[in-house]
């Protein structure tokens, strides 16, 4: 969104901004953000300006301008459309001119057939007359329809139903432009000329065809009394006819997915399995996500709708759903319909207030039904918690520009240099007061969660109000703390967003009676003593005693992974090989030392934290993996890097499994605007510093993470990418005293003392979001957070490879660590050899991929898999330039070797940078003085495991290099 963001920064108060020396923001830069939609629209509506009430206009592919002939395809590729079609992707534009009579209001529609993976939302942005009208058209979503791969559900090996592969559905859709945040009950609509006027759709991620572009007056919905009109003589049948949730015809996300419900209130039900018998819940909880049921009617006519529903969402608020008939809204009351709280099954009526059914016209022979999830009646609360939390962020940013890195209590006279802060807060605090009245009448007068918070949260900011001199040591309350006003208002916009609603059935029928939602009470009582006592025999994923022919597996992973992982192999793995496998859930990694003592511990062990097979090792309990021929074969598989803190001597004690990365982040819109360039290194942040500063921005790295010790991952980079290192060769002793390793210990101190780079961010992205740290360096889990969950900047933010040190020779170094998680052979076990086999197998390129994409599309784009398999991470449904940057970055891959005193390593360089940046205390000093203390740990634990004797060295401790890892793959290949 082109600097729509920016204008939080534009009113910083003049006295503190210049104050620290900077231009004043609305001097510095023109003001070219687009507004919101709902601005606009009222702006629009000020001028006189309102939809038109007939037009409709299809601008086929062959009227296209400024589009290459290349990728105007043949109707004989066009999967039936009939005539030539667009292949929009990789950056494309595709622009239309249409012209009309009458200056007004026009929605914009597409024709388009879904191409690629389909993972991720195809997204797009539209310009009209060459500008963004308005905030939200700078994304636009075009949705995928998926179906069950089967009706016919699997069952696993202990007999219950597993959820079934999902598939895209190939074929031709339509999509009338809407928000995609889906806060909108209608399409958007946009301001056309009359006259001549230009609509561009710009790619920002993935790939379709593209037929007809459709420009038509918005559609009218009619009222319910005029609906029932349109078919005055139709008949009311009064046949009931039930259709079970858990198979859709179709649906725009392939993670709503069926669930199972050990409840026997729900159909169908078995004592004894786990069946799957309802749809959605959490996974039917997006805004915009809709299930499309195919329904029979026997004649036409008139019928009522219900649904057998549990809406238990936490927050206890409505959820809602627009209501669909044959792809149409039939009437307005079934926009925005409410599924109240209830945390028993009941019988959903579609109805009018009073309680009287609405009636539903159905042609003879198939029809269809559609729930779509949407977010709208809580609009208008979530644009005043979005206002206020900008406000917040400016305030916040303006008293850390005026107290700097301060840290003590001092007095202030904070209306000296914010005169309007008490006005501020309060304003603030009525605009919330209007909204908490607005969700209790929403939510019948019942107190929600949100409304609960909602209360606290301007109690916080009228406490803040009474004492504003205060603030400046009270940040915690207002914006920096885990339950302060900003944090709570953010709790409340995402619980406000989610609308999660669980569906068992639901009847298409007449007037007549309904079947009991609830199973009876002896019913239940029955199948709950039964459950109890079969608890305690039933075959899940808890440790247990397996027979002697089966690999013991443990896994340290939610239920869902180690579920398909236990099916993957049941269908590829033991049939190809004979060797049978199970899986449980680990319950605590760092007792697997104890279970290896005890002589309890399985024969593997997945998705483990890579210091844990080191510490197995180095007590005699893990299997060296160089031991098996082709371990060479399989760990080219891998980066180099990733083995370093898996190595204990000569030996090699895990596989990599999964892997982290470091990359830069950047706002493609505000750098590109402002005309800052990307660094490549950082000498180049240095220098782009003085301009960001100059808008109120920062550049973030990751030693600002609220903690204040910082790990080898926040550190290490810097130390060798100025050609430092941590140990000695030989292992016995530290070199961080070292020149090149101290240099870049004094950079880091640099950035926040001498470069102002902020001291502490408590989440990176919300700031990346808000535009105030418009790049820095950041982990895997940020790039999920922006992939999956900020779409309102979606297409307008990019990675490269993290900054680096220029070396003599022109190359810039980027070193970095990459902590994941790790797969072991554990030495107690008596089947090593089928062990390495399951290994080799679930690490391959081919089980990764499958398990990579399957997670995905099972349970949506945020179960990302960061598998350490550089051929399979190739592969993965992520743009491919992305995944570049990645795999290069993975080229500079230096993960920290593990010693037995590691941590004594790294807690005394977080000490260092803690004493030069808080105390001002000289680096050289403050190495020097760790050193003394590292050394004396490093004898004491030496000692302990051999190493030393006495105080004097009896063998060297291999620190292993990535030179050493690839001589001893290519040796053991």
């Amino acid at each position: 969104m082109l600097l729509w963001s920016l204008i939080i920064l534009f009113f910083i108060p003049q006295t503190v901004v210049l104050a620290n020396g900077e231009k004043d923001g609305e001097e510095a830069v023109k003001q070219i953000a687009e507004q919101s939609y709902h601005l606009e629209l009222n702006e629009w509506k000020k001028q006189g300006l309102d939809s038109v009430a007939q037009f409709e206009r299809a601008i086929p592919p062959s009227s296209f301008t400024n589009v290459d002939d290349e990728d105007l395809l043949p109707s004989s590729e066009s999967h039936g459309y009939g005539d030539r079609v667009f292949y929009w992707r990789n950056q494309k534009s595709l622009t239309v001119e249409v012209e009309v009579d009458k200056e007004g209001l026009y929605e914009i529609g597409f024709d388009y057939f879904p191409q690629g993976d389909l993972i991720m939302p195809i997204e797009g942005a539209i310009q009209v007359n060459g500008n963004f009208p308005f905030s939200e058209s700078r994304q636009i979503v075009f949705p995928a329809k998926w179906k069950n791969g089967t009706e016919d559900f699997k069952t696993d090996r202990s007999g219950n139903e597993i959820i079934p592969k999902q598939e895209p559905i190939q074929e031709w859709m339509q999509v009338k432009a809407e928000d995609s945040t889906y806060q909108y009950k209608r399409p958007l609509t946009f301001h056309l000329n009359e006259g001549k006027n230009t609509i561009t759709l710009q790619n920002l991620r993935g790939e379709m065809l593209v037929g007809d572009v459709h420009v038509t007056a918005p559609a009218q919905i009619p009222d319910y009394a005029s609906y029932v009109k349109e078919h005055p003589d139709a008949a009311k049948p009064k046949k009931r006819t039930t259709y079970e949730a858990e198979h859709p015809l179709e649906k725009n996300s392939s993670y709503i997915r069926p669930m199972a419900e050990e409840d026997p209130s729900v159909h169908p039900y078995d004592q004894d399995h786990l069946l799957l018998n309802t749809l959605g819940g959490d996974s039917w909880k997006k805004p915009g996500q809709t299930v499309t049921w195919e329904v029979e009617a026997e004649e036409a006519g008139y019928y009522q709708l219900s649904f057998k529903a549990i809406q238990n969402k936490e927050s206890q608020s409505p959820v809602y759903r627009t209501i669909k008939v044959n792809d149409r809204v039939p009437f307005k009351e079934v926009e925005q319909y409410a599924f109240q709280y209830s945390k028993e099954w009941y019988n959903e009526t579609i109805r009018d207030e009073k309680g009287d059914p609405y009636l539903f016209y159905l042609e003879k022979g198939k029809n269809t039904v559609s729930l779509k999830a949407d977010p709208s009646p809580n609009a208008r609360v979530l644009f005043t918690i979005d206002k206020v939390m900008r406000g917040i962020d400016e305030l916040s940013l303006s008293i850390r520009k005026l107290i700097g890195n301060g840290q003590g209590n001092r007095d202030w006279d904070i209306e000296e240099y914010l005169p309007d802060i008490q006005d501020q807060l309060n304003g603030w605090a009525d605009q919330l007061k209007e909204e908490t009245d607005y969700l209790l009448s929403l939510s019948g007068g019942e107190e929600t969660t949100e409304i609960a918070s909602l209360q606290i949260a301007i109690e916080r900011l009228e406490m803040l109000a009474e004492t504003p001199d205060e603030i400046p040591n009270q940040l915690t309350q207002l914006s920096t703390g885990s339950n302060s006003a900003a944090q709570l208002l953010g709790d409340i916009s995402t619980d406000l967003t989610a609308q999660p609603l669980l569906l068992d059935r639901f009847y298409v029928h007449g007037d007549t009676s309904l079947p009991n939602p609830q199973a009876g009470f002896f019913k239940k009582a029955k199948d709950s003593i039964v459950s109890f006592f079969q608890s305690f025999t039933e075959d899940n994923l808890a440790t247990a005693e397996v027979s002697d022919d089966t690999l013991e597996v443990w896994v340290n992973r939610p239920r869902q992974y180690v579920e398909l992982l236990q099916n993957m192999t049941d269908q590829n793995f033991t049939p190809e090989t004979g060797i049978k496998v199970k899986y449980s859930l680990m319950p605590d990694e760092q007792k697997l030392v104890l279970a290896s003592a005890a002589d309890t511990q399985p024969d593997l062990a997945l998705g483990i934290s890579n210091w844990v097979p080191y510490e197995l090792a180095i007590r005699g309990a893990a299997v060296d993996l160089r031991q098996f021929e082709d371990f060479g074969e399989v760990g080219k598989q891998f980066s180099p890097g990733a083995f370093l803190p898996l190595v204990v001597d000569e030996g090699v004690y895990a596989l990599p499994e999964t892997q982290d990365f470091f990359v830069q982040f950047y706002r493609k819109d505000i750098m590109q605007e402002l005309d800052i360039p990307v660094p490549d290194t950082w000498e180049d942040v240095t220098e782009i510093l003085p301009e960001l500063q100059r808008y109120g921005m920062n550049y973030y790295t990751p030693l600002a993470q609220e903690s204040a010790f910082k790990a080898f991952q926040t550190t290490a980079p810097f130390i060798y990418q100025f050609g430092g290192s941590l140990y000695k060769e030989n292992g016995i002793g530290t070199t961080i005293d070292e020149e090149d390793a101290l240099e870049g210990i004094q950079f880091m101190a640099d950035l926040t003392t001498i470069y102002s780079m902020p001291l502490q961010v408590p989440r990176f992205y919300n700031h990346f979001r808000y535009s105030t740290l418009p790049i820095g360096v950041a982990p895997f889990g940020t790039y999920v957070e922006l992939t999956t969950a900020a779409p309102e900047i979606s297409g307008w933010w990019d990675i490269t490879p993290q900054p680096g040190v220029k070396q003599e020779d022109g190359s810039v170094e980027r070193w970095a660590p990459g902590s994941g998680q790790a797969s072991m052979i554990f030495d107690g076990s008596g089947k090593k050899e089928d062990a390495w086999e399951l290994l080799k197998w679930w690490m391959s390129s081919e089980t990764q991929t499958e398990f990579a994409v399957t997670l995905q599309t099972l349970f949506g784009p945020e179960y990302m898999w960061n598998t350490a398999n550089l051929d399979s991470f190739a592969q993965l449904p992520l743009p491919d330039e992305h995944k570049q940057v990645i795999l290069e970055q993975w080229e500079y891959l230096r993960e920290v070797p593990k010693t037995p005193y590691a941590y004594m390593v790294e807690r005394e360089i977080s000490n260092v940078w803690n004493k030069v940046v808080f105390e001002g205390e000289n680096a050289r000093a403050a190495v020097d003085d760790s050193v003394i203390l590292i050394n004396r740990e490093m004898r004491r634990k030496l000692e302990e495991f051999g190493y030393m004797e006495n105080g004097k060295v009896v063998k060297d401790y291999t620190i292993p290099t990535i030179e050493t890892i690839e001589r001893w793959l290519e040796t053991n290949e």
